[in-house]
C-alpha cells in the first residue's frame, strides 16, 4: 500500500514538475516574443529614406509671417519658405546636405536628445534627424495653429506625402517654443496624447479641419519675434518603422494659421476648404 501511495505521489510530483517546466518554457518564449516585438519596429536599412521636398507655407490674413532669421520689422519676414532655403541653412549650420543624407530611426523622450535603438545619442550634425529654427512674428496677438486646411483652389494644407503609407505613420515633427513642445504625428487623426509633458496630436482631413487647443502650437505677441525649434524624425519605436520603408521618399508641407484666444481664424472668414 505504501509503495502504491509512494508511486502515486511520485507520479503527481512528476506531473507537477513537468507542468512547471512547461510554464517556464512558455514564459521564456513569451519573453522572447515580447523582446522581438519591441525591437521589430526599428528598421535596419536606413539609408534609403530621404527627403524629397520640404515646403512651409503660411495662410493668414492677419500678418502672420516667419523666416530663418530674426528681424526687427514684420515686413522683413516672409510667408513661404522652400526646400532649397531650408536645405541651405541646414548645410551651413550643420554641415550636411539634406538631399544626400538619410534619416535614421531614432527616439526621444524630450524632443531635445535623440538616440538610436542601442541607446547611443546622435548629434544633429549626423543628419539622422532634422533640426532648424523658424522665427515667427505677427502684427497682432494670436495663437498659431498647424492646419490641414487648403487655400482656395490649392492642395497645400499640412501633410506628409509618401507612396509608402508606413513612412507617414512613422514620421514625427515637433515644435518647441516658450519652454513647451508639441509633436505633430501625421498618421494620427484620433486626437491628442500627453507624455512627459509633451502633447502629441494629429490633424483631421482638410474638409474637417477645426482650430482647437489640441492643434495649437504657441502664442505670439504683436511685433515680437519668437524662435521656434523644429525637429523632423522617424520614430524608431513606432510599429510602422520597419524595413518596409526601404526606398521610401517623402515630402513635407507645413501650413500655419493664426487665431484669437477663442480659436477663431483672424482672417474673419471660414476655412477656405469649406467655402
Amino acid at each position: 500500500m505504501r509503495n502504491k501511495s509512494r508511486i502515486n505521489n511520485n507520479k503527481k510530483e512528476g506531473k507537477e514538475a513537468g507542468r512547471r517546466l512547461y510554464l517556464s518554457i512558455l514564459l521564456v518564449l513569451l519573453a522572447v516574443i515580447s523582446i522581438t516585438a519591441a525591437t521589430a519596429a526599428w528598421f535596419t536599412i536606413a539609408d534609403f529614406s530621404r527627403v524629397k521636398s520640404l515646403g512651409l507655407d503660411i495662410h493668414s490674413g492677419s500678418n502672420l509671417r516667419f523666416d530663418l532669421d530674426p528681424h526687427k520689422n514684420l515686413e522683413d519676414y516672409v510667408k513661404t519658405l522652400h526646400f532649397a532655403e531650408i536645405s541651405q541653412r541646414i548645410k551651413r549650420d550643420q554641415g550636411f546636405d539634406m538631399k544626400d543624407t538619410f534619416l535614421e530611426p531614432v527616439t526621444t523622450a524630450d524632443c531635445k536628445s535623440f538616440s538610436l535603438e542601442d541607446g547611443i545619442v546622435v548629434k544633429t550634425e549626423t543628419g539622422a534627424y532634422l533640426e532648424f529654427v523658424l522665427h515667427f512674428m505677427a502684427g497682432q496677438d494670436m495663437i498659431v495653429h498647424l492646419t490641414s486646411a487648403n487655400s482656395s483652389g490649392s492642395d497645400d494644407g499640412t501633410r506628409v506625402i509618401s507612396k509608402n503609407s508606413q513612412m507617414v505613420d512613422a514620421m514625427r515633427i515637433s515644435f518647441t517654443a516658450q519652454g513647451k513642445t508639441v509633436v505633430y504625428q501625421p498618421g494620427n487623426a484620433k486626437g491628442n496624447s500627453l507624455q512627459n509633458g509633451i502633447r502629441t496630436f494629429g490633424l483631421p482631413s482638410a474638409d474637417r479641419m477645426e482650430y482647437t487647443d489640441g492643434n495649437a502650437l504657441f502664442s505670439l505677441k504683436a511685433n515680437q519675434n519668437l524662435p521656434v525649434t523644429v525637429h523632423v524624425w522617424l520614430e524608431g519605436t513606432d510599429a510602422a518603422c520597419t524595413d518596409a520603408l526601404r526606398g521610401a521618399e517623402y515630402s513635407i508641407q507645413l501650413r500655419f494659421e493664426g487665431t484669437d484666444e477663442n480659436n477663431i481664424s483672424l482672417d474673419g472668414k471660414e476655412l477656405n476648404n469649406r467655402q
